[in-house]
């Protein structure tokens, strides 16, 4: 793994955890290719972003509407400039109140010291249901 990916996974997830909305946005590139897929009429902070501004909305709808619990990585697994993340989540939804828990992977492409893709998959039908009321 090359120095710079492997730093900028560790920043993406130090930034992640301390809430760094500055310094993570500034992690990924100006026009990105993103998608979580999920139920975005109950949690609108789902979807697909397409440059830096959107991706720093994710973050603020996300982090208005949840609080984590617990995170734990489980494997990063590189080839060239594109990572795999993968791990378990536990989040309160604070509309509700419900905690989700949850695998994950994520999928991004690090290029010039950038994320330009990002793809998460988690367990969706989870989320949603922890949305209802």
């Amino acid at each position: 793994m090359s120095n710079y990916i492997q730093e900028t996974i560790q920043q993406f997830l130090q930034f992640m955890s301390e809430r760094n909305l500055t310094e993570l946005t500034d992690l990924f590139s100006d026009t990105v290719d993103w998608y979580i897929p999920g139920d975005e009429q109950k949690a609108p902070w789902l979807g697909i972003r397409n440059n830096k501004q959107e991706v720093s909305a994710f973050f603020e709808l996300l982090w208005k509407n949840t609080e984590p619990i617990s995170a734990k990585i489980d494997h990063i697994f590189n080839d060239d400039e594109n990572v795999v993340i993968t791990g378990e989540f536990v989040t309160k939804m604070l509309e509700t109140g419900h905690i989700v828990e949850s695998l994950f992977c994520i999928q991004m492409r690090i290029q010039n010291n950038k994320i330009t893709r990002y793809r998460l998959l988690e367990d969706s039908l989870a989320v949603s249901k922890a949305l209802e009321k």
